[in-house]
């Protein structure tokens, strides 16, 4: 049985980049999504969006994203976000972004970087409609989604993927793809970020999230050969072994590291 079920959270809000870094402007270690809420209403930092809309926002836009225990994403970036460049925040975003989104990764996986690596230069709202009725044909929804869920989801995926600068505008049922590859930052912070959560050097290698970027293991041992240029690790690596000496302990230690570089 596949586990794996596609919600329609997206809804909420696709790269929700400004209000992202408006909430976090709010956002403290300890705060859960529900006192957050009412921070960010308190505040008056969103006069435009509804009670309604702003609760959708942060419970199923950004607490899916950014506050999850296990890894804290939300303290790294509370840490970054005044620290590295909007480019690199934003490709930052868009991996936690995506880490919330099982469809969006698989639309990304399955179709974007599949249409990128033929050749084309468009992805149209067929394809993606296309991958949605597929999904729900194949049972990876809770329930069977009606044909206007299943345009709204469509559509959705192909916004986000503009929000984050992967798609350009929708013109005539398509969108351009723009070049998009990881920041050298980027790399680095899903390197360790992986590697914290206990994985093998060579697992690290063949990480899913590095797909969300269109790097295959190939391309992943050259970005570490480049970081092990630049002093951040120590690299052994042959055709079929990987070994990493680390610069860092934790986390945390890394996310300082860049602070105080």
């Amino acid at each position: 049985m596949n586990n794996k079920i596609y919600k329609t959270q997206l809804k909420a809000g696709l790269g929700l980049i400004p209000e992202t870094f408006r909430i976090f402007e709010i956002w403290e270690p300890g705060i859960n999504a529900k006192k957050l809420y009412k921070g960010v209403l308190k505040s008056g930092s969103f006069p435009n969006i509804s009670a309604k809309r702003l609760q959708n926002i942060i419970f199923y836009g950004f607490a899916t994203r950014y506050l999850i225990e296990e890894t804290k994403p939300a303290q790294n970036i509370k840490k970054l976000i005044n620290n590295i460049s909007s480019n690199e925040m934003n490709q930052l975003m868009f991996l936690y972004t995506c880490r919330a989104n099982e469809i969006l990764k698989d639309f990304l996986n399955q179709v974007y970087w599949e249409i990128y690596q033929a050749g084309v230069n468009t992805v149209s709202r067929l394809d993606s409609i296309e991958f949605v009725e597929n999904a729900v044909s194949k049972r990876l929804t809770i329930s069977d989604w009606s044909e206007y869920t299943i345009k709204r989801v469509s559509s959705d995926l192909l916004g986000v993927c503009a929000d984050f600068k992967l798609l350009g505008n929708l013109e005539r049922g398509k969108r351009n793809i723009l070049p998009f590859s990881p920041s050298p930052l980027t790399v680095s912070y899903l390197a360790h970020d992986i590697h914290f959560q206990g994985l093998s050097d060579s697992a690290l290698v063949e990480h899913s999230d590095w797909n969300l970027f269109g790097l295959n293991g190939n391309d992943v041992v050259a970005e570490l050969k480049n970081m092990a240029l630049n002093g951040e690790l120590i690299l052994q690596s042959s055709a079929s072994l990987v070994q990493i000496s680390w610069k860092y302990n934790n986390m945390e230690e890394y996310i300082n590291g860049i602070i105080e570089f």
